[in-house]
């Protein structure tokens, strides 16, 4: 999952090399938690949210289709 989200998120930002994931598995829920140079966030998020929202939307329908998990994707500041 994390390769995935990487996929994603680098090409859209100007310092591909500061995205880090930290994972947190609580039971059925796993957390993604996305640390960003600062000048990338908005990037990351989007007008309105909507970039952060399809990354959080394909997240959630891989780990549904191979897991049966429910996934988070937060963007820390």
């Amino acid at each position: 999952m994390e390769e995935l989200i990487l996929a994603i998120v680098k090409p859209l930002v100007d310092h591909p090399e500061q995205v880090i994931i930290e994972e947190k598995t609580e039971g059925s829920k796993a957390i993604y938690r996305l640390s960003l140079h600062p000048d990338d966030i908005g990037k990351v998020i989007g007008k309105h949210g909507r970039i952060a929202k399809a990354v959080r939307t394909i997240a959630t329908a891989a780990a549904n289709a191979a897991h049966q998990k429910k996934v988070y994707v937060e963007i820390a500041e």
